[in-house]
């Protein structure tokens, strides 16, 4: 029986893609890798879509492999729409043929097939320009500003923030937050946004290097998805003088800095909304769905405080989002200079019954970064299944949970004492453990949708603000085995301001606790030295940023994957339990095993013996093995085919060897 694994791989980085930033009309090379047990192929197709319709380009056959246990195969395609669709059709050999006809296989982005499969899981490649660099190998650092840390001139920890709004309840830093109640939105606790610059060279020690502010505008709420206003920085953070002076003190250290804008809502203190619901007759009364009336008016999931926005008014285009005077563009422009957006529930924005401008608004806000601030960053919250969402031309990437972060939560699971935990809005309290197979099963099916440049700009997270605490969630352990997965599969890290720390919470209000800086330097040492060892580690890997990505295996408490890359590869061993004989069979692993090296963590590893049947590890969980292994180059001796009639009357092929 073979492996579950061994199978034919191609995926869009640049080692089976090689031309990461195509344009429309250009011709790309696509690579095709197939297992010498899995079967040798006669021929191999690529089958992309050109305007809707099927077309069919056969692939050549590299002479020799880079270790002798796979043939490789590479054709040439057209890229004829904005985005390249295509799948590959494999037909393999018969001896002796049999009156069934050809033996066929299909490999899409889910994986290979003996049936027709439908487009709609074909392999995908974005034809527009590739990130900048800093935004492609970015690990990403969100802070909650209210909760990160007071200024050096603030009040004393032990007392509240005082001349506050009348919505407002001071908190001294170290009075427990309030996971429900009518208390939880109100409490304030003083952290500005001077006081996230005066820490800054704690995320640049950990290695982070974008800076991710959650709503910096005022509004009635400690969260601010709630805004009054989109003009101003809320005076309880500073003000715009401390924006602009945390954006000159990051750049400085050179991370980076995005906000987070609602475009789906505003707060219904805001001035848009007030002057809509005292004149009816006003423009900003079309920014927003009011009944026939005008007593009633739609909001974010019933949430009164958050009326809903109408993207059919064309004014509210103008102000909001298109050209150099909206809100969008306002904030990428000095002084304030940032480099970039997150925006808040973008799945929703636009979509309201019959309507639906989400895809309008998504390329307005592009067009509008691309001209004011070109490079910058731009990344959607799709909570669920994003792949739709994302699979336009505007996001570079999204925050979303079901591909990575909903399926670790799962393997990694406390299991019953979960209880009292939602698990991402669903009706059910506690987190369902998965095994293994179905960590990797959920992962591969979620993230196959994703063209590969939107699959490596995804925020890999295993918490946010919106969420429980993964030292809440997970067996004790657990979180660090997480946050090597999320450091060395394709995304961009994402650390929520605490992780570090090892923070608890069981809700997302919970999480947003004040940071412990004077009391948790001692015992979150570990988890602060895995943090900066998985940056370190990332930042000078390119397997790790920029190469493919293969499972190797798959049981109930263990998962291997490869990273592999040109100059050198990666394998990561994640176990959630111990573990003893997990086998790896040679002809998985790039080169040889006998070049292998062990790269250290703040984690328990394990040990491995080298068989005739390949790397076999054994060890204690939770914790990972992480080994360095040689690059995988594809050969450049091509095989082509020269066609001629055989005596059948089909096409035969003779075969000529020349040095690409």
């Amino acid at each position: 029986m073979l492996e579950p694994f061994l199978a034919p791989h191609h995926d869009g980085s640049a080692l089976y893609v090689p031309q990461q930033s195509p344009q429309v009309g250009e011709e790309l090379t696509i690579r095709l890798r197939v297992p010498l047990r899995w079967g040798r192929p006669r021929r191999v197709f690529v089958r992309s879509l050109r305007d809707g319709e099927g077309h069919y380009d056969e692939a050549r056959e590299l002479a020799g492999s880079d270790d002798g246990a796979w043939s490789w195969w590479e054709a040439r395609v057209t890229a004829v729409n904005r985005m390249l669709r295509y799948r590959f059709l494999l037909e393999l050999s018969r001896a002796p043929r049999t009156s069934d006809g050809p033996d066929l296989r299909w490999l899409n982005a889910v994986g290979p097939s003996r049936t027709d499969t439908a487009d709609r899981d074909d392999f995908r490649i974005d034809c527009r320009p590739a990130p900048e660099p800093w935004a492609q190998d970015a690990v990403i650092y969100q802070v909650f500003p209210d909760r990160f840390a007071r200024s050096s001139g603030g009040p004393a920890p032990s007392e509240a923030p005082a001349g506050l709004p009348e919505w407002a309840v001071g908190c001294s830093w170290d009075e427990p937050v309030r996971p429900h109640g009518d208390l939880t939105p109100r409490q304030v606790y003083g952290g500005t946004l001077d006081g996230v610059r005066e820490r800054l060279d704690h995320l640049a020690e950990l290695g982070a290097s974008v800076l991710y502010l959650t709503p910096f505008f005022p509004a009635r709420s400690n969260h601010r998805y709630d805004a009054t206003t989109f003009d101003v920085v809320d005076p309880l953070l500073g003000g715009d003088e401390a924006l602009v002076r945390l954006v000159e003190a990051a750049h400085a250290r050179g991370i980076a800095v995005i906000g987070d804008l609602t475009i789906n809502h505003t707060g219904d203190g805001h001035d848009w909304f007030r002057t809509a619901l005292a004149d009816p007759t006003s423009t900003e009364n079309g920014f927003y769905y009011f009944s026939e009336d005008g007593t009633e008016y739609a909001s974010w999931l019933g949430v009164p405080s958050l009326p809903k926005l109408d993207w059919s008014s064309p004014d509210l285009r103008r102000r909001f989002v298109e050209g150099p005077d909206s809100v969008v563009a306002h904030w990428l422009l000095p002084p304030f200079d940032l480099d970039g957006w997150r925006i808040d529930v973008a799945n929703m924005t636009g979509r309201h019954g019959h309507d639906d401008h989400n895809r309008e608004v998504a390329a307005l806000i592009r067009s509008t970064m691309d001209a004011v601030r070109p490079g910058s960053m731009l990344l959607a919250e799709s909570t669920g299944d994003a792949t739709e969402d994302l699979s336009g031309h505007a996001w570079d990437g999204g925050m979303t949970y079901s591909n990575l972060t909903r399926p670790l939560w799962q393997w990694l699971s406390r299991g019953t004492s979960t209880t009292g935990i939602n698990f991402f809005g669903t009706p059910v309290q506690g987190v369902p453990r998965i095994d293994g197979r179905d960590l990797v099963a959920t992962h591969t099916a979620l993230s196959s949708g994703f063209s590969w440049r939107v699959r490596s700009q995804n925020m890999t997270a295993l918490n946010t603000h919106d969420t429980a605490r993964a030292s809440s969630v997970m067996l004790d352990g657990g979180p660090a085995v997480g946050l090597a997965l999320a450091f060395c599969l394709p995304g961009l890290p994402t650390l929520f301001a605490g992780d570090e720390f090892g923070l608890p919470g069981i809700n997302g209000e919970d999480a947003r606790t004040p940071l412990p800086w004077d009391t948790a330097r001692g015992s979150s040492r570990g988890a602060r030295e895995l943090v900066r060892s998985l940056a370190a580690l990332r930042a000078g890997t390119p397997a790790l940023r920029h190469g493919s990505v293969r499972w190797l295996v798959a049981t109930a408490d263990v998962v291997v994957l490869v990273r592999e890359h040109a100059e050198e590869s990666i394998l990561l061993l994640a176990a959630r339990a111990d573990y003893r004989d997990v086998r790896v069979a040679p002809d998985l692993v790039p080169g040889s095993w006998a070049d292998a090296r062990p790269i250290t963590l703040e984690l328990p590893g394990g040990s491995v013996v080298e068989t005739a049947g390949g790397p076999v590890f054994s060890g204690s969980g939770p914790g990972v093995q992480v080994w360095r292994l040689p690059g995988v180059h594809p050969r450049h001796d091509r095989v082509e085919f020269v066609r001629g009639r055989g005596q059948t009357g089909g096409m035969a092929a003779t075969v000529r060897q020349h040095h690409a």
